[in-house]
C-alpha cells in the first residue's frame, strides 16, 4: 500500500494530544500557592506507551513549586491513530502546561518574567516534589543558572531593545523569555561488542539505536579513545578505521531500547570496558615488539597479532 505523505503522517500516530483543565491559586506578588489539574490524554485506538505518559507529564510539570499540587489523569481511547513515543514523550506536554499556567498568572497580574524566578524550587521544595530524584543540595543549580542568565549583559541588552521596539510599534510586538527545564534521566545497562579485524579495522556493535542523537559518532570516538593507548599518536589514526555496524538480536542479545537520554553514554561505557580488556591483552605483545624496534604503529601491531590471535570482545 502506497500513501501520500499527508495520509501517512495522519496514520503514523505522533505525540499525544491532551485536554487540560486547571485551577490555580496565587498571591498578588505572583507566588503560586496551589494547583489542581484534570488531564485528558488522547491515546488513540490502542495503548502503546500511553500508560507511561502520566508519570512523564507530571514529572516535567513539577519543575515549579506549586505549593499544593493535585491532579487527575485519564487515558482516553479514541478513534484516532495510536499515539506513540516521540522525543521527550510526556515531558514536552508537561513543560508546556506548566508554562501556560505561569503565563496565565503573569498576564492576570501584569508581571514580567520574574514570576518564573519567584516560583522556582528551593532545595526543600524540590525534595518534596521529586523525592530521592532531587539528589544533593550541592548539585541543584537551576536557581543560580537562572540568576546568572537574568544578569547577563546579552539578556539585558536584548530586553532593552525589545522594550524600545514595543514602545515604537503599535501593531507588532516582541518579547523575550527564558524557560527552566527539568528532565529525569534513567540509566540502563547496554551491551557493546568490539572486534579488531586482521587488516586493523574495527567493527563495533552496541545495543543503542542511532536516531539523530549522535550515538554512532560518540561510540566511534570512545573506541578510538579506548584503544588509543596502543597507538603512538594516542589514537588519532583510529576513527577512520572504526565502523559502527548494524546490530541484531543474535550478536547483541538483550540490547534493550533507546530512551531516557542516556543510551549513548551507556553504549560508550560498554565499548570503553571492552576496549580496556583488549588493551590489557594486547599490551604485552606491543611491549615485546617495541623492545626490538621503535614504537609500533597500529597496523603493524595488529598484523603481528593476527598471525597468532583473533580479538573480539563483548561487554
Amino acid at each position: 500500500m502506497y500513501l501520500d505523505r499527508k495520509t501517512d503522517m495522519i496514520m503514523a500516530g505522533g505525540r499525544h494530544p491532551m485536554k487540560v483543565k486547571y485551577s490555580v491559586g496565587f498571591k498578588s506578588d505572583g507566588q503560586i500557592t496551589a494547583l489542581h489539574l484534570d488531564l485528558g490524554i488522547n491515546a488513540g485506538i490502542s495503548a502503546d506507551v500511553t500508560p507511561l505518559m502520566p508519570r512523564a507529564i507530571i514529572g516535567a510539570l513539577k519543575k515549579y513549586n506549586w505549593g499544593a499540587l493535585e491532579f487527575n489523569t485519564k487515558l482516553c481511547k479514541t478513534n484516532g491513530s495510536s499515539k506513540s513515543a516521540m522525543q521527550a514523550p510526556g515531558d514536552v506536554q508537561g513543560s508546556f502546561i506548566a508554562e501556560a499556567i505561569i503565563e496565565h498568572v503573569a498576564s492576570v497580574l501584569s508581571l514580567d518574567n520574574t514570576i518564573r524566578r519567584k516560583n522556582l524550587h528551593d532545595f526543600e521544595s524540590l525534595a518534596e516534589f521529586y523525592g530521592e530524584s532531587a539528589g544533593d543540595a550541592s548539585t541543584y543549580s537551576l536557581v543560580s543558572m537562572f540568576d546568572k542568565l537574568a544578569l547577563s549583559p546579552d539578556y539585558q541588552h536584548r530586553a532593552t531593545m525589545i522594550e524600545h521596539y514595543n514602545s515604537s510599534n503599535k501593531w507588532t510586538k516582541r518579547g523575550i523569555s527564558w524557560v527552566p527545564i527539568t528532565y529525569e534521566v534513567n540509566l540502563r545497562p547496554t551491551p557493546g561488542k568490539v572486534s579488531i579485524m586482521n587488516d586493523g579495522s574495527i567493527a563495533v556493535e552496541v545495543g543503542g539505536v542511532e536516531i539523530g542523537q549522535g550515538l554512532c559518532f560518540k561510540v566511534k570516538q570512545m573506541t578510538a579513545f579506548g584503544l588509543g593507548q596502543l597507538c603512538p599518536d594516542g589514537g588519532e589514526c583510529l576513527p577512520d578505521k572504526v565502523r559502527v555496524i548494524q546490530a541484531d538480536t543474535l550478536s547483541m542479545i538483550q540490547g534493550g531500547f533507546t530512551a531516557g537520554s542516556t543510551t549513548s553514554e551507556t553504549s560508550c561505557e560498554a565499548v570503553r570496558q571492552s576496549c580496556a580488556v583488549l588493551v590489557e591483552r594486547l599490551k604485552p605483545i606491543k611491549g615485546s615488539l617495541e623492545a626490538k624496534a621503535k614504537p609500533v604503529e597500529w597496523s603493524a601491531l595488529i598484523g603481528q597479532v593476527s598471525k597468532t590471535y583473533q580479538f573480539c570482545l563483548c561487554w
